[in-house]
């Protein structure tokens, strides 16, 4: 475990420890820097982003197409597949942080230019930032960017972000911030406001442009011939194709019988069904198809059925607890996933900042503050772990326990259906935009049901789930949130109470917490590895003890798949995504 202090030098920033590679090395080490440019290579696009009606991601109406965001568009910084808490110069060639850890100052680099040919200027990124903070964004980047007091431009190619109170992440953060022009959505010379930036294509810096589109079924992005960072150390080896295409399905079995029948030449499976029956036959045996599972060090996706707090039946924790009691999950691995998945435990599964067991000093000293607020089986017993039906436990024994836990709540059994004292029936609508859940969702119905619980599973169309989801018109959704490999920031947009009542937001359970906000800004503050893990531990610890969702699982491997005999590939990174590294690394053979 780390304990170093944030260290930068002038072309990177680190927030933990030492920063591998030194001023002027030739490129990372997980990439070919030999590798040929050219060819094509064609990817589906997530079942849930079928169709798209803009090409603005950062607005909050509508669905931008897949891959954008990551193809078109530059940052100040670049990360890499390798240490997960520094970056490196991209757009800007100098990053300065100042002694006091207030500000931090990026100097851009000259050959820095944009589709159309124009300088990437410190104006445009103090424009990019303005946007992106504004009420025309999606809210989600007003939170990430809540620690930031103000941007100065202090030259044509230098610009100064001060902070609120010094946090060794915003360097990180900032340096994170999409660049675009001044010019994009400007009509005769005026600028539209962002939110009605729609149907225009951006005007970024990034290695590829938007090319051919046709509506409902696919995109195309077509590489940069004069891309302006082709040479650059962070750059070479990278993004070697000249056209990377998604292609569009309305579920996961019309996408993969388009795999097979050639249509595309990448996917990777979420279903473990699919993967043990589907992924097989003659063209697998040929090696006209590959099929490989990839390990990984990566954090845990945190995922999971949530609750929609705000509404009054899911308020009560013990409610919540109840709920979760009746999902038999070692019988949903053994039954539907084949033994291939472990179940998600924490906020933060897979990595050093779940909690474990009972408080450590440094947790009991953090939480001291607030022990008044805190339930007191926060700091006497162990973390709550998701329950379990395998011997000694079971089904029987869980359900029990839920009944006990829903009437102490004051919900009782009348006639076969659980009631309140004003009579009222517990009802639950979960809801998703894809029949894909059905088979994990109907034995929970099932086992709700022996409680006296109507539960229905209700599957509506994309646009309706998104306008629903961002009203948060929901009772139970499954939801999947990225795993960080160093937390920070993005936990604010998912459990401040600022962004509980905040439309759009991606505050989804509605966690509303006085102590959850004040570990929030903890995190913001730590200024060591070891310091991190102690407040992102506690926050799992007083989380977990509320029961904001029921646990999923998470896979420890990649299943991917792939056309035989195309493609050229390095050895995979510590931590990667399997279509990420696909798409900057591999070449065309």
């Amino acid at each position: 475990m780390s304990h170093a202090a944030p260290a930068w030098g002038a072309h990177a920033y680190a927030q933990f420890g030492d920063i591998k590679y030194p001023s002027g090395f030739s490129h990372f080490d997980h990439v070919n820097p030999k590798a040929p440019k050219g060819g094509d290579f064609s990817l589906v696009a997530p079942v849930i982003a079928n169709s798209f009606d803009k090409f603005n991601p950062f607005t909050l109406k509508g669905t931008s197409p897949p891959g954008l965001s990551s193809l078109v568009f530059e940052t100040l910084l670049t990360t890499n597949f390798e240490e997960p808490t520094t970056a490196y110069a991209l757009l800007a060639e100098d990053v300065t942080v100042a002694p006091d850890g207030l500000s931090v100052t990026f100097r851009l680099n000259p050959k820095a230019r944009f589709h159309n040919g124009d300088a990437v200027l410190a104006r445009d990124v103090k424009h990019s930032f303005d946007m992106l903070t504004s009420k025309q964004a999606s809210p989600q980047y007003a939170a990430y960017f809540g620690g930031v007091a103000g941007v100065q431009v202090l030259g044509e190619r230098l610009i100064r972000f001060d902070f609120k109170r010094p946090d060794p992440d915003l360097p990180l953060l900032v340096g994170s911030l999409p660049v675009f022009s001044h010019k994009w959505g400007m009509v005769n010379g005026k600028p539209k406001p962002f939110d009605q930036v729609v149907g225009e294509h951006p005007i970024a810096s990034g290695p590829y442009r938007i090319g051919k589109v046709v509506p409902g079924r696919d995109i195309t992005y077509e590489r940069d011939k004069s891309y302006w960072g082709a040479d650059l150390n962070v750059r070479r080896g990278q993004f070697n194709f000249d056209r990377i295409t998604y292609r569009m399905y309305l579920d996961n079995v019309t996408a993969f019988e388009g795999f097979k029948a050639g249509e595309f030449d990448f996917i990777e499976s979420y279903i473990s069904k699919d993967w043990v029956r589907a992924y097989k036959g003659k063209r697998f045996d040929s090696g006209e198809l590959v099929k490989k599972t990839l390990p990984h060090r990566n954090a845990a996706n945190f995922q999971g059925f949530i609750f929609n707090t705000r509404l009054d039946k899911f308020q009560d924790a013990r409610v919540r607890q109840a709920i979760g009691l009746a999902m038999d999950f070692e019988w949903m691995n053994r039954q539907l996933f084949y033994g291939i998945y472990s179940r998600i435990t924490s906020y933060f599964t897979n990595s050093d900042y779940e909690a474990k067991g009972l408080p450590t000093p440094d947790e009991l000293d953090l939480l001291a503050p607030w022990r008044r607020s805190l339930e007191p089986a926060v700091l006497s017993q162990p973390v709550p772990m998701p329950p379990v039906t395998s011997p000694p436990g079971s089904l029987r024994a869980n359900l029990r326990q839920a009944r006990d836990l829903l009437a102490a709540a004051g919900w009782k059994l009348q006639d076969g259906v659980l009631r309140n004292a004003q009579g009222q029936a517990f009802t639950i609508e979960f809801l998703d935009n894809s029949p894909s859940m059905g088979r994990v969702v109907t034995p929970l119905l099932r086992n709700l049901e022996k409680l006296g619980i109507q539960a229905q599973y209700r599957v509506v169309d994309y646009a309706v789930y998104e306008k629903r989801m961002k009203r948060f018109e929901y009772e139970m959704v499954s939801l999947a949130l990225p795993g960080q490999e160093v937390p920070g920031a993005e936990l604010r947009q998912y459990y401040h109470s600022s962004q509980r009542d905040l439309e759009g937001s991606s505050n989804l359970i509605g966690v509303k917490d006085p102590v959850v906000d004040a570990l929030l800004e903890k995190v913001a503050q730590a200024k060591t590895r070891t310091e991190l893990v102690v407040v992102l531990r506690a926050l799992d610890r007083v989380m977990r003890h509320q029961h904001y969702f029921v646990p999923h699982w998470y896979s420890r491997t990649f299943r991917v798949a792939w056309r035989g005999g195309r493609f050229g590939m390095p050895e995979p990174p510590p931590h990667y995504r399997p279509d990420a590294w696909a798409l900057s690394s591999w070449w065309r053979q």
